[in-house]
């Protein structure tokens, strides 16, 4: 009989020292020496580093030939002060795991562990341990590095912890679970003047100004009536403050979203189509430029019937969501190359929100993600 009893108290003690120091995308390299402290007490059959910059991945193979399944969690943290006041708050100014991602790193170190005492009979399991996801770059960085593409998963699963649903709870979503993003920075360059003669500069105060109106109405006017698209502004910037002058220069920053691909490119093509109009007709030079790119988290039907039978066997609450989220996850990079599904997995219904400065993982979800994990390797490899 196969052992699948977890040292709960350790992991807990884990996601606690993960909690205290937590590091910003990019930042991760204690962060990832924990991990593969802990993965070396597992003994997996190969420990990768510096996948992607700080990437991990820890390898446990099969006695004979089979299928890969990766599973993948995240190790950075958001650049937002802990105010919770436990032994384990963040001692990192300015640093905290708002997102929960010290406790999806925890679930595949309880995963590992259970890996170290049964290994799959065919095949293979990946964990991966991912950088960067916060600003949509690890994902991009682990796919382009060649140590990635030497491990060709066959399938790839994640979970994100969600706040506002029943601790414990499986949510699932075919198809779509969550929204593509894209954020749009512009930079306006005409020229300065004094402020008693405006019209002898080139003031981007007006265009910007029209450019913020027009990014409200291109969801509504060029996007599908069935389909979801946002445009979201959220920084304007024109000059400085000095009441002499009339500024030459300006910026503004706005954060894209839609459900599907194909719609946030369609909105990215009118916005730079509309802002480029506009400046030409201010005599204003526009840069503009994308950075923070999402795509949407498409869930493969195969890859979910296994979470949905995992549940069901082990009677565990499953709630099916009629629309994506509207957030957006570095993980659907992922499932646009790999066959892959992403699940929730409840964290409360009185859970401070995701990315709120008060929050902070429950150790009590900790189990149902092991297992959730570890029955759905096995429904793959095992059958």
């Amino acid at each position: 009989m196969k052992d699948i009893s977890l040292n709960l108290d350790e992991l807990i003690n884990l996601r606690h020292e993960l909690h205290m120091h937590p590091e910003v995308s990019n930042k991760e390299k204690q962060t990832a020496k924990r991990i593969t402290d802990f993965l070396k007490t597992t003994e997996p059959d190969d420990l990768i580093n510096d996948i992607g910059q700080y990437g991990i991945a820890a390898i446990y193979k099969g006695e004979n030939e089979g299928r890969t399944v990766m599973i993948r969690s995240e190790l950075d943290a958001l650049p937002i002060e802990e105010v919770n006041d436990m032994e384990y708050r963040s001692v990192n100014e300015g640093v905290g795991h708002k997102c929960g991602h010290d406790g999806h790193m925890t679930i595949l170190c309880g995963l590992a562990t259970l890996l170290a005492k049964n290994r799959p009979s065919s095949g293979r399991v990946i964990l991966l341990f991912q950088p960067a996801e916060e600003t949509g770059e690890g994902a991009r960085r682990i796919i382009k590095d060649e140590k990635f593409k030497a491990l060709e998963p066959d399938f790839i699963y994640a979970l994100h912890n969600l706040p506002g649903f029943e601790k414990n709870e499986i949510i699932i979503k075919d198809n779509i679970f969550a929204s593509a993003s894209r954020g749009l920075i512009v930079k306006l360059k005409g020229a300065p003047s004094h402020a008693s003669h405006p019209e002898d500069g080139r003031n981007p105060a007006l265009a910007a100004s029209k450019i913020t109106q027009h990014l409200f109405e291109i969801p509504q006017m060029h996007t599908l009536f069935h389909k979801a698209s946002l445009i979201t502004p959220i920084y304007i910037r024109v000059g400085s403050p000095s009441f002499g002058t009339s500024p030459g220069e300006g910026e503004l920053m706005a954060t894209l979203r839609t459900h599907e691909d194909e719609d946030m490119q369609s909105i990215a093509d009118k916005a730079q189509e509309i802002i480029l109009k506009i400046a030409d007709v201010h005599d204003l030079e526009a840069e503009i430029s994308w950075t923070e790119e999402f795509e949407a988290v498409k869930n493969n039907k195969n890859c979910m019937k296994f979470i949905k039978k995992v549940a069901e066997d082990r009677d565990i609450k499953t709630r099916v969501v009629d629309h994506p989220f509207p957030w957006s996850e570095d993980f659907g990079l992922f499932t646009s190359h790999y066959n892959g599904a992403l699940f929730g997995l409840g964290s409360g219904m009185d859970q401070p929100q995701l990315h709120n400065n008060d929050f902070d993982f429950p150790d009590d979800i900790i189990e149902t993600g092991v297992i959730m994990f570890k029955e759905i390797i096995d429904q793959i490899l095992e059958n």
